[in-house]
C-alpha cells in the first residue's frame, strides 16, 4: 500500500502541479490532510469530487510542487510520468472483468515499452 507522486510539471497559474494518488482512498485522504491539501480538490471520486472533477479517469489530486515535497517527506513514493497510467492499468486488471484485464495488460506492456526507450 502507498501514496504516489509523479514527476509531471504542469503550469497552473503561478504554480507548477503534479499528481498524487494512492492505493486506497483512505491513504490518499490521510496524506492530503497531512500535507494541507483540501479534500474538496480530489478528482475522480464519485462522492467527494464535484463538477467536472468527478469525471476524472482515476482518483487523485493535482498538487503544487511544494506539496509534493511535503508528501515525499511524509513517505510518498516518487514515480515517473507513467506512474498514473501504470496505476490505472493495475486497477483495471484487479477489476476481474475480462475486457478490463485485457485493457490493463495492454497498458502495462505499453508502459514497459515506453520506459525501456
Amino acid at each position: 500500500m502507498g501514496v504516489y507522486v509523479d514527476d509531471m510539471k504542469a503550469p497552473f497559474g503561478n504554480m507548477v502541479m503534479c499528481h498524487m494518488w494512492a492505493d486506497t482512498d483512505d491513504e490518499l485522504l490521510t496524506m492530503a490532510d497531512k500535507i494541507g491539501v483540501q479534500r474538496k480538490w480530489i478528482q475522480g471520486h464519485q462522492t467527494l469530487s464535484f463538477g467536472k472533477y468527478r469525471n476524472a479517469s482515476w482518483v487523485h489530486f493535482d498538487i503544487a510542487m511544494s506539496k509534493r515535497a511535503l508528501a515525499v517527506k511524509a513517505g510518498a513514493i516518487e514515480t515517473d510520468r507513467f506512474g498514473p497510467l501504470e496505476h490505472t492499468a493495475k486497477l483495471a486488471i484487479a477489476s476481474g472483468i475480462p475486457e478490463r484485464i485485457t485493457y490493463g495488460e495492454k497498458r502495462l506492456a505499453m508502459v514497459a515499452d515506453c520506459r525501456a526507450r
